[in-house]
């Protein structure tokens, strides 16, 4: 009589049959309501960057699994969700050879030179984004009313932008094409640079300015419980976030409410749902430890607001989320479990 010999493993002994490109393809399913509205608000010229920059992203790896001799990876979906994403973040109007200088940016320096998915440090769309605003300042700040006339019809003059041209200047355009009500500058601009704030049902619906996909909260929130319930994303990431930002924003509001913006306006306003839904919740650059979770969450929401409130700039995630991935490898050393049995100092390091 044959005996089955018995195998001893480490967690998890019950396997999800679930790969890789399976849980990029969702991914990609829970951006597309928020590039197809972003093309609904604002035209063709969404269109034409989302697809110039996903191209990019896509010949890029492709070209740097032919440089070092690899079978092509881009089967796994991961090099569209860059793309899409990097869209997403950039105006509704940047210059499309801007769009290509930060998706090979993104994929060179934040992924391929890294080794591929699942080495990459960094987020990879958040590394092109951030190379271009130092890049292009200005075209980077450029931003297009909402719902403005002919947007089916015609680019926003600053899409087709020569290559090595700096985009002109269309501020005469954008008042002349604006329906009533919509301007060019976005929440996050009126607030810090006006004083005013926007209405916490426009930043819902997405009745504003800004980034291609950060303008309806509602929305991004919804795309990103697609994923939660699919058990595709850990939504522990996002909350732990959302409290960050919250707890922060609500003590600056405490001390003075007619200087500093409430917790809700935060919570709404710029790209700070995408980020933490989408990007903040990426599983190479995010903690795995449960502790690690919390404080890398709680670290990018106060990041956010500090850059946002105390920075030059008017938004500030994209920045808060970059040096929340540089500190995960710290935060997961420091938040692993007790071995059990054992003192944490008689543990190997």
């Amino acid at each position: 009589m044959s005996r089955k010999p018995i195998v001893l493993h480490t967690a998890p002994h019950v396997k999800r049959p679930q790969e890789v490109p399976v849980i990029m393809r969702n991914v990609v399913f829970a951006l597309l309501p928020i590039l197809a509205f972003a093309i609904y608000q604002f035209g063709i010229s969404v269109l034409a960057l989302t697809l110039v920059v996903t191209l990019t992203c896509l010949a890029t790896e492709r070209f740097f699994n032919w440089m070092s001799n690899r079978t092509s990876s881009l089967g796994d979906w991961s090099a569209v969700i860059t793309g899409i994403l990097m869209a997403l973040t950039l105006p509704p109007g940047f210059p499309l050879w801007m769009g290509v200088v930060a998706g090979f940016v993104g994929m060179a320096m934040g992924k391929m030179v890294f080794g591929g998915i699942g080495f990459n440090v960094f987020n990879p769309a958040l590394v092109g984004r951030a190379f271009v605003q130092a890049a292009f300042p200005v075209a980077i700040t450029t931003w297009t009313p909402a719902f403005f006339d002919g947007r089916f019809t015609q680019f926003i003059p600053t899409t087709l932008t020569m290559p090595f041209m700096m985009p002109p200047d269309i501020s005469a355009w954008a008042s002349s094409v604006a329906v009533d009500g919509f301007t060019g500058a976005t929440p996050l601009g009126l607030q810090k640079f006006q004083d005013t704030q926007t209405a916490p049902m426009e930043l819902l619906t997405g009745m504003t300015a800004g980034s291609a996909g950060e303008t309806s909260a509602l929305l991004i929130f919804v795309c990103g419980l697609y994923l939660a319930f699919r058990n595709m994303m850990n939504w522990r990431i996002p909350v732990w976030i959302f409290i960050g930002v919250t707890v922060t924003s609500g003590a600056l509001y405490l001390v003075d409410a007619d200087k500093y913006p409430d917790p809700l306006f935060m919570l709404l306003s710029g790209g700070l749902m995408l980020g933490a839904m989408f990007m903040a919740s990426d599983m190479v650059g995010s903690p795995v430890t449960a502790r690690g979770v919390m404080i890398y969450g709680l670290l990018i929401g106060f990041l956010t607001v500090v850059i946002r409130v105390f920075g030059s700039l008017s938004e500030g995630i994209m920045y808060a989320i970059l040096l929340g991935n540089a500190a995960t490898p710290l935060i997961d050393a420091m938040t692993q479990p007790r071995v059990f049995g054992a003192r944490r100092k008689e543990q190997s390091p």
